[in-house]
């Protein structure tokens, strides 16, 4: 993995291409366990772990349960974790990289220039034979500056808007987007005017990896994310939607990313929902 000035081609890489660089260790599940008993239990070598709740998310509140971290306490985080601006900088989550997404998409609005998503995780890399290891490194500490805007977000009353006069994909699972289970937040329904476009058909399920770019192409063109149209996606709390944007990119389609999501919208009463 070459070092780079600039966006490196493709936001993936495999396991044969990693190099030199930073490793971020993001695995995460909603509802636990913490992922930093996955990584005790193995790890790829040199990886450091990235707490996604404390590292990649500001405290839970009116901006819902993952806001956007400051870019102060985010430049912070980073640097802790050895995160520089000319070093390369590769994520991983177990596999279909809902996680390490989310990692991708704040470093890249932080304005980090390179850095790539492990394609199948940390399944992959153990089932094709690539070393793993308990040891934990101590990283230098790195040169990070966050800088926002790198990536387009919206905010409730744009998320709203572009629901009615572009594209808002809901990246949760279809039930949540009907309204007919709810187990996370205390709403159930979604954003009038949104798509369902469950994050979970962007992935192969058997092996976590991206489908690919025609695949993921066809998909949200018939979802109606046609050019010339703006596109934007939310979730419940900004996670699974940059899994999302993430997916959208590798389609050649640039998406803003409605950070505060469901868990958001639905702090305001006055704010519309819909249900099936």
């Amino acid at each position: 993995m070459a070092e780079s000035a600039g966006a490196p081609t493709s936001p993936l890489i495999g396991p044969e291409d990693l190099g030199e660089g930073i490793i971020l260790d993001v695995r995460w599940r909603l509802a636990g366990p913490p992922g930093i008993e996955s990584y005790r239990e193995g790890h790829i070598p040199g990886a450091v772990f990235c707490d996604l709740d404390q590292d990649l998310a500001a405290p839970p509140g009116a901006g819902g349960r993952h806001p956007l971290p400051g870019a102060e306490a985010f430049q912070a985080a980073m640097r802790r974790l050895g995160v520089s601006d000319s070093v390369p900088v590769v994520v991983y989550d177990d596999a279909d990289s809902t996680a390490a997404a989310r990692a991708w998409w704040v470093l890249r609005y932080y304005g980090h220039p390179d850095v790539r998503v492990l394609d199948g995780g940390y399944r992959r890399w153990a089932a094709e034979g690539f070393p793993v290891t308990t040891d934990v490194p101590t990283p230098a500490p790195g040169d990070f500056t966050a800088r926002p805007g790198g990536m387009p977000i919206l905010d409730a009353t744009g998320a709203g808007a572009l629901a009615e006069e572009g594209v808002l994909l809901d990246a949760r699972a279809g039930e949540r987007y009907r309204g007919e289970v709810e187990a996370v937040d205390p709403v159930a329904g979604h954003i009038p005017g949104a798509v369902s476009a469950p994050t979970g058909e962007n992935v192969d399920p058997s092996s976590g990896r991206f489908h690919p770019a025609e695949f993921l192409r066809e998909r949200f063109l018939s979802l109606g994310a046609v050019p010339e149209v703006p596109v934007g996606a939310y979730c419940g709390s900004g996670v699974t939607a940059a899994h999302e944007v993430l997916a959208l990119e590798l389609a050649g389609i640039h998406a803003a990313l409605y950070v505060g999501s469901w868990s958001n919208w639905i702090i305001d009463s006055s704010r519309p929902v819909a249900k099936g």
